[in-house]
């Protein structure tokens, strides 16, 4: 006997059913191979990615931070596929703790000015080399609002001059040999055996100014009394931003309950389990982390007595059961209620983008946590 059939308006949309789209077609038990084509494009489209970064990344090291930050996040052991968290657990939602600012966009962004710099000439005390650096802002949405823009720089070793160093900073002009603008930014350096850190928002940008496609900034670290000058190592800008499409206002629990493993349509309604595999959609190249996750989806029967549901489950809609008794007493005169979620939560991303910079994004609604009859 087919199952019963369910109701015309079981569309809801979110990101969690352009995975379904993607995956159900050719759904196994417990993994999924995402093939490409207009659905990965909505999908990639739904992560906030025009489209799949191209060829594997640069090979560098993923900063310590961001692998932090990836870690306290992450909703899911996905590293073996079974939760790490703790039921009940929450956090606040669009809020990077570990950093004390709103956002749920990071991103480390190297400089792109260093491999055309030239050699630093050996240069008089007093009159040290001032340094262009380039960072590529190209991928920052006109609706994401910044929260932290750090500047991080590193130096060669030095020995501190009485007094310490002056770090000044500048918009750095646009073509060659051109002079910089005003100073934005100086603050005390007093030893360089440390990352030296200086925030730019509101000191040197606006919070509520548009980010250009490319920043680029002229920096001078000068000794306070005549001494050697100090050599530019590495330079990168930590940028939290806040996507309000991307934000749910409440933060939702995840249940300690796990899914069913998947198998036929049989049954009552009931979230089944669905782990999926960036290796096997062939993004393993440029997510750096999770390498899958429990992205898990809806089936069953919404019929009487499943319609209601058990003890800890969600609460029936009344409106549900009403259509599952008229669908009893006259089936043609109703449809079944749909099996659709009825708790999602999110997970966390940590990649490289089309630019190379890693980038660590919260998803909404990617993982099915229950289902309900609606």
């Amino acid at each position: 006997m087919p199952p019963p059939r369910q109701g015309p308006s079981c569309h809801h949309h979110h990101h969690h059913l352009l995975l379904l789209a993607l995956l159900l077609p050719s759904l196994p038990a417990t993994r999924a191979h995402v093939p490409s084509g207009p659905a990965t494009a909505a999908l990639l489209q739904a992560l906030g990615l025009h489209d799949a970064p191209q060829g594997a990344p640069r090979l560098r090291p993923v900063p310590p931070l961001m692998w932090r930050l990836f870690r306290r996040r992450d909703p899911q052991e996905t590293w073996s596929g079974s939760r790490r968290t703790s039921p009940g657990v929450t956090r606040q939602p669009c809020h990077v703790e570990e950093l004390g600012v709103a956002g749920n966009i990071v991103r480390h962004i190297p400089d792109r000015g260093a491999p055309t710099r030239a050699p630093e000439p050996a240069s008089a005390a007093g009159h040290c080399p001032e340094w262009t650096v380039v960072f590529d802002l190209s991928a920052v949405e006109p609706a994401e609002r910044s929260s932290l823009a750090r500047l991080e720089l590193r130096f060669a070793a030095a020995a501190a001059p009485e007094g310490g160093w002056e770090l000044s900073v500048a918009l750095a002009g646009q073509g060659a040999g051109a002079s910089p603008g005003p100073v934005l930014l100086r603050q005390a350096v007093p030893t360089l055996g440390l990352p030296v850190r200086a925030e730019l928002l509101g000191a040197a940008w606006d919070r509520n100014a548009s980010w250009p496609r490319s920043l680029r900034l002229a920096l001078a670290l000068r000794p306070r009394v005549p001494a050697v000058c100090a050599r530019l190592a590495e330079a990168s800008l930590l940028l939290v931003t806040l996507d309000p499409r991307l934000c749910h206002p409440l933060a939702r629990p995840r249940r300690g309950a796990e899914p069913v493993l998947g198998g036929g349509p049989g049954g009552a309604c009931r979230a089944r389990r669905l782990y999926v595999s960036f290796r096997e959609v062939g993004w393993h190249h440029w997510v750096i982390a999770p390498r899958g996750f429990l992205a898990n989806y809806c089936q069953g029967q919404c019929s009487l007595p499943a319609s209601l549901s058990g003890p800890g489950g969600p609460p029936a809609l009344n409106h549900a059961v009403l259509r599952a008794l008229m669908h009893a007493a006259a089936p043609g005169a109703a449809d079944l209620p749909c099996c659709v979620p009825a708790r999602l939560s999110p997970i966390s991303v940590l990649f490289f983008d089309n630019s190379d910079n890693v980038v660590l994004r919260q998803y909404e609604d990617m993982v099915v946590d229950e289902c309900g009859c609606r």
